[in-house]
């Protein structure tokens, strides 16, 4: 048997045993959609609004301080998880968060009361709207609780990346002299040391960090205070000061009053955070496919460097290992892609004085965060530190390939190395090897122009050498007349 609760719908029967409230239940009944809740840190961002709110509104001379007492304690406890199982909303609902922000009212409100001795749903002790969302309003507290829960979690995204550059630097640091045949098109290109390749990793790693932290910049902005437009209606005057002074004070940030009017619609500020993330998604997958593909063989692929082996790869096939932990952050990525596209699309269907997928950018936004730390964590632990380079592998395929004939350009000039290229390639030679027995380079000059070291960094071209080639050509052709 439960309780009857009454709203501006009627009466509505409501289990005897749970915190949350008449709009709740209702909402629990209309919204049973993907079966997922919000994050914990967004509830407990919503919960950081409420005690704010009362202690600014006792300040202020507004709020009992008996009822504002008891809803600090109780919104410090849901803060604390104490009540997770009462927040019961499906992540999509409707539009502006609403039920989100009326069953936190209603839990609060309901622990309130059994401080004060009442029992739940006895709300002329303390009224979920009347006492709870005193000054508030769905409209400023929920983008207020997106960027809270957001500057909440970043930390952890931030760590996860910094320790994964850091990662990447020590494997090319460890194989900064192996030399590898650079790739473009898919095809062989100009030489390059493994150790830049892996520090260009960490570089990404590096601008993924600042494009966050960046973007991070833009959450401290609050709507909050502005209520239902962005006004302020129903506010005191000094409460959107009074407000974020304690969020700050509780949270350790520094939050600062934005322009609530704008803020009630534009979601340019998540966008913003939503995008940083995607191109951290766009680097990471780059990153994985790199690895894949260089990993791939091990006898018929290019096989250059060696993934660590997580587990059996095929069903089938007896041995058969895969580059699991790739793939794995492959389709995270796909998945953050996705998520900023939605954000982007809820950004853009605000309307006149306000945006109403408030719900969508939440979910979304904490989403991708999560799904990145979990990911970039699993990726530095049981992929990226355990890379090996195959230097043996690397060697021969550099040995065999015809990507040391750029460096000659300026010794023999483009069309004669070109021809030279092709020719190799016909004879299956190297090219080194028909250099030499087309005695158009002497072997010393050679080795001296062909050392690959040398190809992956800038320098100065040796006309010294340009110069004795050119002699030798001219003494080799007079002593060919001679001879005829």
């Amino acid at each position: 048997m439960g309780r009857i609760e009454k709203d501006s719908l009627g009466k509505i029967e409501v289990p005897d045993n749970v915190l949350y409230g008449a709009f709740t239940a209702r909402a629990s009944r209309n919204f049973r959609i993907s079966g997922l809740r919000a994050k914990p840190e967004f509830i407990s961002s919503i919960a950081l609004i409420k005690k704010a709110a009362a202690l600014a509104n006792m300040k202020l001379g507004m709020l009992d301080k008996k009822i504002g007492d008891a809803i600090v304690q109780a919104a410090s406890e849901v803060i604390e998880g104490k009540y997770s199982d009462q927040f019961i909303l499906d992540v999509f609902q409707a539009g502006a968060g609403t039920p989100f922000n009326m069953n936190t009212n209603e839990v609060i409100a309901n622990v309130a009361i059994k401080t004060l001795g009442g029992k739940p749903g006895d709300y002329h002790i303390v009224h979920p709207n009347n006492h709870v969302n005193m000054a508030q309003s769905s409209n400023d507290v929920i983008p207020t609780a997106i960027r809270i829960s957001v500057l909440l979690t970043l930390p952890a995204l931030i760590r996860e990346l910094e320790e994964t550059a850091l990662s990447f630097h020590s494997k090319a640091e460890e194989y900064n002299n192996v030399i590898k045949v650079g790739r473009t098109h898919l095809e062989d290109a100009v030489p390059i040391r493994y150790g830049q390749v892996f520090d260009g990793y960490g570089s990404s790693m590096e601008k993924c960090t600042g494009r966050i932290k960046k973007a991070q910049e833009s959450m401290l902005e609050l709507s909050i205070g502005g209520t239902a437009t962005g006004t302020g209606i129903n506010t005191h005057p000094e409460f959107k000061k009074t407000i974020i002074s304690e969020l700050n004070g509780l949270t350790g940030l520094e939050f600062y009053p934005g322009n609530s009017i704008m803020m009630s619609w534009s979601m340019a500020g998540f966008v913003e955070m939503s995008n940083s993330l995607r191109i951290l998604a766009i680097e990471l997958n780059k990153i994985s496919n790199d690895l894949r593909l260089l990993n791939s063989g091990p006898k018929a692929g290019i096989s250059e460097i060696i993934l660590p082996e997580v587990e059996p790869g095929s069903s089938i096939m007896p041995g058969k290992i895969n580059p699991s932990i790739a793939e794995a952050v492959n389709m995270v990525c796909f998945q953050v892609t996705g998520n900023d596209h939605a954000v982007s699309l809820a950004a853009e269907a605000g309307q006149l004085e306000l945006n109403v997928m408030t719900p969508l950018i939440a979910f979304d936004l904490l989403w991708s965060i999560k799904l990145l730390i979990n990911t970039v964590r699993m990726f530095r632990e049981d992929c990226v530190s355990g890379i090996i380079v195959d230097e043996k592998r690397c060697a021969r395929l550099l040995e065999n390939s015809q990507v040391l004939a750029t460096v000659l350009n300026p010794y023999i000039g483009y069309e004669n190395v070109a021809e030279l290229v092709k020719t190799a390639l016909h004879e299956n030679k190297s090219l080194k090897q028909l250099i030499l027995e087309r005695d158009i380079i002497p072997e010393i000059y050679l080795n001296k122009i062909l050392d690959p070291v040398k190809m992956t960094e800038p320098e100065t071209i040796d006309k010294r050498i340009i110069e004795e080639i050119k002699e030798y050509w001219k003494k080799r052709e007079e002593s060919r007349i001679e001879s005829d």
